[in-house]
């Protein structure tokens, strides 16, 4: 069996990622978590997955985990990874994302252990783009527009200088937006949801409340985000850039409508100026060509399907806690 390494086990993508490999089979998951991590998303994986205690932060932590562990296979999903955060706490997200990422790649280089990793970054790396730079490639020039694409820019050059520096197996993703069930409710869709569910169980007023609606995003269903995530270290390229994406540009706006026609209620919108940024990706949509390539992947959930299974990830949620 190979050893896998889930760096934010706790988190939504990593939770689901460990679902995928005791699915599948042939992994034995060990999942990195911090002390004062939330459980909701893994009290199901109890037993399953060996839990390790440390911080990415903790350098020498790291090393002691890579030399206990001896992983096959590091997922690297910890990070600081929600955009309005980083305009709050622009230190904090650059020191976590970076210097977690660089303790995770100095603890695999000490150690002398060969070992696949993936570096997953985000879309939001390319920020700026311009209108005949739609589908976006790999090729796209990087203008982040947030101290959080900042930091994700970084990690993936980064992790390209140790490729090329100590010829460290890495292979780097570049995640679109990508949602379901168990997404934390600061996420645009996610809260959506969950402002639904409580207009139908009687704790809110029939009115969403929004930031900008003219922003485009391309979706993915995290279940289908996880099995690429599996397939760039099993096919991958060692030292590739690839991005993972629907290739469908859905409006935010329209997104929300989807949401509200799946619920019976009547639901009014209303803009919140709080929920609004600095500055805004206003477009993205990508070309997952090159990965469909190399490893035959391609998203399988339909979006309206993920919408409705988030809507009720919530609306069992608020039941369960009534």
């Amino acid at each position: 069996m190979k050893k896998v390494l889930i760096t934010g086990y706790t988190g939504f993508a990593g939770s689901h990622l460990a679902d995928l490999l005791l699915e599948t089979g042939g992994y034995e998951v060990f999942g990195l978590r911090r002390w004062r991590s939330r459980t909701e998303n893994i009290e199901h994986l109890a037993g399953k997955v060996t839990e390790v205690e440390g911080d990415i932060t903790d350098a020498s932590r790291m090393r002691e985990i890579i030399s206990d562990i001896k992983p096959d296979f590091i997922f690297h999903l910890a990070a600081q990874s929600f955009v309005p955060t980083s305009w709050k706490e622009p230190d904090t997200t650059l020191t976590n994302n970076i210097r977690g990422q660089l303790n995770l790649l100095e603890a695999m280089r000490s150690s002398g252990h060969k070992c696949r990793i993936q570096i997953a970054g985000s879309s939001e790396e390319y920020g700026l783009v311009q209108p005949d730079e739609v589908p976006i490639t790999e090729d796209n020039p990087l203008r982040p527009l947030s101290p959080y694409a900042v930091s994700k820019v970084t990690q993936d050059m980064l992790a390209w200088q140790y490729f090329k520096s100590y010829d460290l197996d890495v292979v780097r993703t570049r995640g679109f937006n990508h949602t379901g069930p168990r997404r934390g409710d600061v996420f645009v869709v996610s809260n959506f949801a969950k402002q639904v569910a409580m207009i139908e169980a009687g704790l809110q007023e029939p009115v969403i409340l929004t930031g900008n609606l003219d922003a485009t995003r391309d979706f993915t269903d995290v279940r289908d985000m996880v099995k690429g995530y599996l397939l760039c270290l099993e096919k991958g390229e060692p030292g590739a850039v690839y991005n993972l994406c629907s290739g469908r540009e859905i409006k935010i706006g329209d997104m929300l409508d989807m949401l509200i026609d799946l619920s019976p209620v009547e639901i009014e919108r209303k803009l919140d100026p709080e929920r609004m940024r600095p500055s805004d990706v206003m477009v993205l949509l990508g070309s997952a060509a090159k990965f469909h390539a190399a490893t035959g992947w391609k998203p399988e959930i339909e979006f309206t399907q993920t919408l409705k299974d988030l809507l009720d990830y919530w609306r069992n949620r608020l039941a369960t806690n009534a």
